[in-house]
């Protein structure tokens, strides 16, 4: 916002994770899967939380990157329609419901802990870290963590599997982070956004 620009970062994680937060606060629904209030509300927040930055994204994009955002937000808002359509309608015990949410979210969870192998492809090839925010990495990692640990307390395979991916993938970004630190060529702006957030 300070910058008032976006630069080269890509919109790729928070537009990943509005889907993934929505599903899982679908999942967490009683009616879906009973005795999940922790889900539905660390979702739904996170859900508030992307929106917020895909709206802050969107304002500082350019064209190109704006209608990607568009189109992906209105694909995501289809599918995530006729997920719940197809579920309520066609399933109707909170098992078979959990099954076919559970295995949706499984999917989307997974692509939002991968969609950061974009930028971790540019960190490899560009050999810095200057695009790959460390605490979005540190957060991935912790979050994929705290969510496997829930998940083997209360043996719900449907978080521990995607959060096991979560926790490998944050994995791999830090020690990117640490072995492309230091060949990072950081600009003064750069440099200050890094400090602030790190």
């Amino acid at each position: 916002m300070k910058a008032k620009s976006v630069e080269d970062f890509k919109p790729d994680p928070y537009v990943a994770t509005v889907v993934n937060c929505a599903m899982w606060c679908f999942y967490g629904f009683p009616f879906v899967h009973p005795d999940s209030f922790l889900v539905i509300t660390i979702n739904g927040c996170g859900l508030i939380i992307e929106i917020v930055y895909v709206t802050i994204f969107f304002l500082y994009s350019p064209w190109s990157k704006r209608r990607k955002i568009l189109i992906a937000l209105v694909i995501e808002i289809i599918f995530f329609a006729c997920v719940v359509f197809v579920t309520l309608h066609f399933f109707h015990t909170t098992k078979q419901r959990s099954t076919i949410v559970g295995t949706v979210c499984i999917v989307l969870n997974v692509l939002m802990y991968a969609s950061p192998l974009t930028v971790m492809r540019m960190v490899i090839r560009t050999r810095s870290v200057k695009y790959m925010p460390f605490t979005l990495s540190v957060a991935n990692f912790c979050n994929g963590v705290v969510w496997m640990i829930y998940a083997l307390l209360k043996f719900d395979l449907f978080i521990l599997i995607p959060n096991g991916f979560g926790t490998f993938f944050g994995l791999v970004q830090l020690i990117l982070y640490a072995s492309y630190y230091r060949s990072t060529q950081w600009d003064r702006r750069a440099r200050e956004a890094e400090l602030f957030y790190a």
